[in-house]
């Protein structure tokens, strides 16, 4: 019995004969993308692709440096200067805001001031109680 040999198109020279099965009795297969990827051992960028990654690169390097350039620190504060002061009775955190307060200061920002400077939970004060206030 005599085997028939199917002849397919002529292959193309990109195609090496390694790419290809050459089996007696059977038809050569061109080589698969994968294949000719791997022959190649090379990855080629089009202009577009270069002007792409130029682009990107470039986004990238502004971001940084936008970012970095707000995250600059602070200098160091000066120190608030403050004297103790003893609550006498009857006094009220109110009428000590008032008192060390500047002309062109609302009272009502000093007193949020007074309770975050002596750390107080709540605006009330005790005759007796000793507390800083900012020197004047």
């Amino acid at each position: 019995m005599m085997s028939a040999m199917v002849m397919g198109p002529a292959m193309p020279n990109s195609v090496s004969s390694r790419a290809t099965n050459r089996v007696p009795g059977r038809v050569s297969r061109p080589a698969t993308a994968p294949e000719r990827t791997a022959t190649a051992g090379h990855l080629r960028l089009t202009a577009r692709g270069r002007a792409v990654l130029w682009i990107l690169a470039a986004v990238a390097v502004a971001l940084v440096t936008l970012i970095g350039s707000q995250a600059s620190a602070d200098g160091p504060v000066a120190a608030q200067e403050v004297v103790r002061r003893v609550v006498q009775p009857g006094e009220t955190l109110w009428q000590i805001a008032e008192s060390v307060a500047a002309p062109s200061q609302d009272v009502r920002d000093v007193v949020v001031d007074l309770v975050r400077l002596n750390e107080l939970p709540e605006a009330g004060l005790m005759a007796g109680q000793v507390i800083v206030v900012p020197a004047s």
